[in-house]
């Protein structure tokens, strides 16, 4: 068996968990205070995030968090364990700018570097991206910072490392 076949088949049988994370809702932001993101089961309590969180700050895709699981069956987050060294970016189209409300535009824009994303609603087209670890971070924080400055869009950083904020 090639070693992608004996990957694809191993990823198969990996327990997927759903872990929620509890924070405080934000003024002005969503009412929501828990986000649950997949994850593939490591051990008895700890897990590797598999999607991009769009409400969570402080983890991205890739990372290894601890969590426990309560009495109603609910895998909650307790910590990370550790980094994956990817980070979380949210854009959120300007209705009123050049893109207007299109998620497709702004996956577009970004789309040069290689970026995947999921898109909140088509009500609210926030966009979550997972921007690798080996990722042109300087170029991308420029492309976000001109769209911002333009008027495309608006942008923050969920989870950044030291490689992002010092690029």
């Amino acid at each position: 068996m090639d070693d992608r076949r004996m990957m694809a088949v191993m990823e198969s049988v990996v327990e997927k968990v759903k872990v929620w994370f509890r924070f405080t809702p934000r003024e002005g932001w969503f009412p929501q205070d828990t986000e649950g993101l997949w994850a593939a089961k490591l051990g008895d309590d700890t897990a590797r995030v598999q999607n991009t969180p769009f409400l969570q700050d402080g983890v991205a895709e890739g990372d290894v968090v601890r969590y426990r699981t309560g009495p109603d069956g609910l895998h909650w987050a307790v910590g990370r364990v550790s980094s994956s060294g990817n980070c979380t970016i949210r854009v959120v189209p300007v209705p009123t700018g050049p893109l207007g409300r299109s998620a497709r535009a702004v996956h577009q824009r970004l789309s040069a570097f290689g970026l995947g994303g999921e898109v909140f609603s088509d009500e609210f087209p926030m966009t979550a991206f997972t921007v690798p670890a080996g990722a042109d971070f300087a170029g991308i924080k420029t492309l976000l910072d001109r769209g911002q400055n333009d008027g495309w869009w608006h942008y923050e950083v969920g989870c950044g490392t030291d490689a992002w904020w010092n690029a």
